[in-house]
């Protein structure tokens, strides 16, 4: 069995809006459930979690939401990417390589005093 992770600080909202860009509109559990999928459960994700980050990526403008209904058939928050979330997913997804290139550099070439 799999270790789970904790979410690394930084790294929820850009999973949040590569998910919505990647499926399309989800309500917030389907959103948890597809990042925890997509991480191979590796990650685990409760509303406490979830939802401020929801909160503030929609005040941000980086997505949107409507209520809808869910397919239990209870009212539910269904949220989607906008063009400014597309365009900061882009800029997120760029400074995200840069910074993982740069510990790879450390962690992979950087010898060691002896």
């Amino acid at each position: 069995m799999k270790e789970k992770s904790d979410v690394w600080l930084g790294t929820l909202a850009l999973m949040i809006l590569k998910t919505l860009d990647s499926v399309g509109p989800l309500h917030g559990f389907g959103v948890a459930r597809r990042i925890e999928q997509t991480s191979e459960h590796a990650l685990v994700l409760n509303h406490g979690t979830v939802y401020p980050a929801l909160l503030k990526l929609e005040q941000d403008g980086y997505i949107k939401s409507e209520w809808g209904t869910s397919e239990n058939n209870r009212k539910a928050k269904y949220y989607e990417i906008t063009k400014t979330g597309s365009k900061e997913l882009q800029r997120e997804t760029r400074k995200w390589h840069r910074t993982t290139g740069i510990l790879d550099l450390f962690l992979t070439k950087a010898k060691s005093p002896r």
